[in-house]
């Protein structure tokens, strides 16, 4: 028996593999291409021939394949799922509440038990004090396996039973990043066309994301709150910025989908008498009958 196994030796899984051996941990290793593991291998890790070798051979298996789609083609060769009795699996790849939900079924309706996470850094961020990951499912088996999740990232939020409620945060905080990137090159394309340097741009960027982060955490406070009372950003004086981001956008021949959004929800925010509420009174322009928020189902 190993301590763990790792299921997927994309550049995330050979990170994981590597931090669990200088951690000190015997790892059993599974990945399609068996070359990938040779490295590894030669600094004493095993290689299983099959998933089902791989996750009978450790209490714990952390599967950090491309998606649950792929996990589940794994578990369903030919003897990985009885040998899922008794097992620990952690999936930490992407996937849907959807996905979630039905892993745990499928886990624990054959003798294992579950979590569902995701990994919000790259793999050279890894092993960091402030690596964030996100796990969900059982407390006694979030429990059992916090020590060996704490080598692979030091900021771990447990986000409580609700199996599906990792993948869900995940959903939430990539649309904030790809939404905050669809900022950032509409603001490289400004900042190219008008002939400013985007490395200082993208310096700028850099220096003013913390600040930034911090009046976002404040801003979904309010919005958890629902008390909109003007605290740091009224809602109207952006209204006027979008719109000049708008225009200077469609002046220079730029792509305007992103300004002409954001101008539509303010405009709407602007008739509906939000002007003089904080910021994140905005939430209420999405809150419509179908995108109101609701209870996820659980397992």
């Amino acid at each position: 028996m190993t301590d763990v196994t790792i299921v997927g030796l994309g550049q995330m899984g050979v990170a994981l593999a590597d931090l669990m051996l200088k951690a000190g941990r015997t790892v059993t290793l599974w990945n399609r291409s068996a070359e990938k593991a040779a490295a590894l291998v030669k600094r004493g890790a095993k290689l299983a021939v099959t998933p089902a070798e791989a996750i009978a051979a450790s209490p714990l298996t952390l599967f950090i394949v491309f998606d649950h789609a792929a996990a589940d083609a794994i578990l369903a060769s030919p003897g990985a799922a009885p040998a899922l009795h008794g097992r620990l699996i952690i999936n930490l790849g992407t996937g849907s509440p959807e996905d979630a939900r039905s892993a745990a079924s499928f886990v624990e309706a054959h003798g294992g038990r579950y979590l569902d996470g995701a990994i919000q850094a790259a793999p050279s961020q890894m092993g960091q004090p402030d690596t964030p990951i996100l796990v969900s499912g059982q407390q006694a088996v979030f429990a059992e396996a916090e020590a060996a999740l704490k080598i692979l990232g030091g900021n771990i939020v447990y986000l409580g039973e609700r199996i599906e409620a990792a993948a869900a945060a995940d959903l939430a905080t990539l649309s904030y990043v790809y939404g905050a990137y669809a900022g950032f090159l509409h603001g490289a394309r400004i900042a190219e066309t008008v002939g400013i340097d985007v490395a200082v741009y993208g310096r700028l960027v850099n220096v003013m994301s913390p600040s930034f982060g911090a009046f976002f955490e404040h801003e979904s406070k309010a919005i958890q709150s629902d008390d909109f009372t003007v605290t740091e950003s009224p809602l109207r004086i952006s209204i006027p910025a979008v719109a000049r981001i708008q225009q200077i956008s469609a002046s220079l021949g730029l792509n305007t989908e992103l300004p002409r959004m954001m101008n539509g929800w303010l405009r709407q925010a602007q008739r509906a008498g939000l002007a003089d509420q904080e910021l994140a009174a905005l939430i209420k322009i999405l809150r419509t009958p179908t995108s109101a928020p609701r209870k996820m189902e659980t397992v």
